[in-house]
């Protein structure tokens, strides 16, 4: 398992609460994940838990409690908030590629403009990372010429480009077609041995049980469970877990 690397938690929610109207989506969430540290959620639709990275890196706005990243609150202070998005990496199921940009354009954008670096260099970083995931032959077509695989390959290639401390990942491969999830769990696996700090929603077992160093259950917008893989799926204690398990793994 991982060696985290110094004792200050990457990422720290407390008591964290959200609501959307009336509806309280996010009921006090504790959550402390440290640097290096993989961490897989799971649950059944609707139980929280994309909302709940979203707010991780302000997508989302929470009304209650704290949200910590690399020792900074995520409040209405605008510089904390961008400070946060510049070390928080986010890949979606969607891929949010820019459709009228090639992918070496996708990739160098966030560079040139938020870090104001020079445009050779931006270049050059975009290619070290887009051939780690394996697409650097394909750097002048647009997302619509590659496949849906190729196209997440491409999204985290982008992510990586801004050389976050975190990355984010909201069920990056249910969108895709069944053959082309492994080429996208493959890349996650490699940043995962690299010691990427990572949260990742996501519905493959076979990946949490490969790379996270925890899992974690979520139902109607509480944390229910969380335990290593082992104790996870071998000995879950919640009924609601043994429950979920029961049907995702006969699957």
């Amino acid at each position: 398992m991982t060696q985290y690397q110094d004792t200050q938690p990457m990422i720290e929610l407390n008591k964290m609460n959200k609501w959307y109207g009336d509806f309280h989506v996010l009921k006090n969430i504790n959550l402390t994940v440290k640097k290096g540290e993989r961490i897989v959620i799971c649950g059944p639709s609707g139980s929280g838990k994309s909302t709940m990275i979203r707010c991780i890196n302000r997508l989302e706005e929470h009304q209650a409690g704290d949200i910590i990243v690399a020792g900074r609150p995520l409040n209405d202070d605008l510089k904390n908030i961008e400070a946060v998005r510049k070390n928080v990496g986010m890949c979606f199921q969607h891929f949010n590629l820019f459709p009228h940009l090639t992918v070496l354009e996708n990739c160098t954008l966030a560079p040139l403009w938020v870090k104001n670096m020079p445009k050779a260099q931006a270049q050059e970083l975009a290619m070290t990372y887009l051939e780690r995931v394996k697409i650097a032959d394909q750097t002048e077509k647009y997302p619509g010429q590659l496949s849906g695989g190729q196209q997440q390959r491409v999204a985290i290639a982008r992510s990586l480009c801004m050389n976050p401390q975190v990355m984010l990942f909201d069920e990056p491969t249910s969108a895709l077609d069944p053959e082309m999830v492994r080429e996208v769990l493959d890349v996650m696996v490699e940043l995962a041995q690299e010691g990427m700090t990572m949260l990742c929603v996501t519905h493959e077992m076979g990946f949490a049980k490969e790379v996270a160093d925890r899992v974690i259950f979520m139902d109607a917008g509480e944390i229910i469970e969380e335990n290593t893989p082992t104790q996870f799926f071998n000995h879950p204690q919640s009924e609601r877990t043994q429950n979920f398990l029961a049907q995702i793994l006969s699957h």
